[in-house]
């Protein structure tokens, strides 16, 4: 397998995220450059990882051309669009953030300016975190028969909304969207910064939504405090005709009159005796592997793995294989996501209406 060599352009608390997979997996990915507008960052990047670091990104894109297969753009939303047309516009393939550019108009924009023509992918990772993985796989093996409800409680906006669309098998299809906020208190979660010093009573904002798709429904419900909190979990539905999954329970209808019930298994090394090393070897159900892990044995969480497969895929990708997750799908789902906000803000469902990337091929 060969060695993924990219560029970096941020230096956040995501950005840390590809720092560490290529500290972890050295045989396989290498950051060959970093770009940062502040020197005071840069070094203190320099110093903490020993990758390059530039303040200038004609420099970034010079050494980018030369060592690298892609560039990944970490940044805030507001600079993603400007960052992605300038390394597009320098033939520079692109791994960038979600979303892929601010607003409906930045989206629209950033289409007409590269859609058709640049290497572009998302780092849109839910998907590929090992027990969506398994989810999806199941969902779309036939066992469940025709998958026509996802209920997702795992991910925010155009990450849940992702997550959906998989589980779903929906490309760019049109949807009525319903939404509403609900608020209510509770205990202050450990946000990125880690735990809280004190007890402290604050509110959780939640949204639920349904996105109708006329024969499928997607119903996403997600509170502010589920990424860190302790006490608010993630829960998945999936409904076929033939079976569903609920969080990590399988029921599933082989004839008509015969239920068989399994569990989503998943499968560490490194427990009680066993020597391996600690790391996820995979998920089983259903007498198979549904995901086995490619980055093994990695000591990753499984967000980590999950950019790790982005990464890899990219590598992929950049050397003529699939795309993975397109710009198109990035569009798309921050889209539907925006949509959403709209009917929650407003009361009213809102149609969606087909946007110009959903004409783009190879996008799934």
């Amino acid at each position: 397998m060969d060695k993924v060599e990219f560029g970096l352009i941020g230096g956040g608390w995501r950005a840390e995220f590809f720092l560490r997979i290529a500290e972890a997996l050295p045989e396989r990915f290498a950051v060959r450059a970093v770009f940062v507008r502040d020197q005071g960052k840069a070094d203190k990047l320099q110093a903490q990882w020993g990758v390059k670091t530039f303040t200038s990104l004609e420099e970034f894109i010079a050494v980018c051309r030369n060592d690298c297969s892609f560039a990944v753009i970490s940044v805030k939303r507001s600079a993603n669009a400007e960052f992605i047309e300038k390394l597009a516009d320098a033939g520079i393939p692109v791994l960038a953030e979600t979303p892929p550019a601010d607003g409906a108009e930045g989206l629209l924009r950033l289409w007409e300016r590269v859609g058709g023509s640049a290497q572009i992918q998302i780092a849109e990772q839910y998907a590929f975190q090992p027990i969506h993985a398994a989810r999806i796989r199941l969902a779309r093996s036939g066992r469940l028969g025709g998958v026509s409800q996802a209920q997702v409680s795992a991910a925010h906006d155009y990450h849940g909304i992702s997550l959906i669309r998989r589980l779903l098998g929906i490309g760019f299809e049109n949807a009525v969207i319903r939404a509403q906020v609900f608020t209510s208190p509770i205990i202050k979660s450990p946000g990125r910064s880690g735990p809280p010093l004190s007890e402290e009573l604050t509110e959780s904002k939640q949204i639920i939504a349904t996105l109708d798709f006329g024969s499928k429904l997607g119903v996403l419900d997600f509170t502010e405090d589920q990424y860190f909190s302790w006490i608010r979990r993630s829960r998945i539905l999936v409904r076929g005709e033939r079976g569903e999954i609920v969080n990590d329970e399988i029921s599933w209808l082989p004839t008509f009159d015969v239920p068989i019930y399994d569990k989503l298994r998943r499968v560490d090394a490194g427990h009680g005796g066993n020597l391996e090393g600690f790391h996820l070897k995979g998920i089983m159900g259903c007498g198979e592997w549904l995901y086995v892990n490619s980055h093994a044995p990695a000591r990753l969480s499984d967000d980590e793995i999950a950019v790790a497969e982005s990464l890899a895929r990219m590598g992929d990708y950049v050397r003529g294989g699939p795309s993975f997750y397109s710009l198109a799908e990035g569009c798309q789902d921050y889209y539907l996501a925006m949509e959403m906000q709209r009917a929650a803000a407003t009361g009213a469902p809102v149609a969606t209406q087909t946007q110009p990337w959903a004409s783009a091929q190879g996008s799934r």
